[in-house]
């Protein structure tokens, strides 16, 4: 699962965008949603979040987890608290959804090695007028 969400303007338009594929790099399902009005790590989460439900519903059970957000993916890790109180809710679900499956792992990934998530969030804020 590749995930990304980013905000033009932190806050200000927001938008969040995964792709989860098979083990061979098929793509099985990419999305991108818009956010409304939110916050750069808010949006990453969203993504989080989103991505992790696709994934349920796919029918997955292990799923290695790659974001180019060091901040959500040391939070995840337990490496860092989470001290935003706007992120605390979010981080909740996001563990909740992660509990249903057998094992989750979380990978910091350049900016460059999740271009295709990025892409779809940039392809939704564009479309944003």
């Amino acid at each position: 699962l590749y995930t990304d969400g980013g905000s033009r303007g932190n806050p200000g338009p927001s938008a969040c965008g995964y792709v989860l594929m098979d083990m061979n790099d098929q793509v099985i399902v990419e999305n991108g949603l818009a956010l409304g009005i939110t916050t750069n790590n808010q949006a990453e989460y969203h993504s989080l979040k989103l991505g992790l439900e696709a994934a349920l519903s796919k029918k997955a059970t292990i799923l290695h987890v790659h974001m180019d957000s060091m901040l959500v993916i040391n939070q995840m890790k337990g490496v860092y608290k989470v001290k935003n109180s706007d992120l605390v809710p979010i981080n909740q679900a996001v563990r909740e959804l992660v509990g249903r499956f057998t094992k989750v792992t979380f990978t910091h990934v350049p900016r460059e090695r999740n271009k295709r998530a990025d892409a779809m969030v940039n392809e939704v804020l564009d479309a944003i007028k």
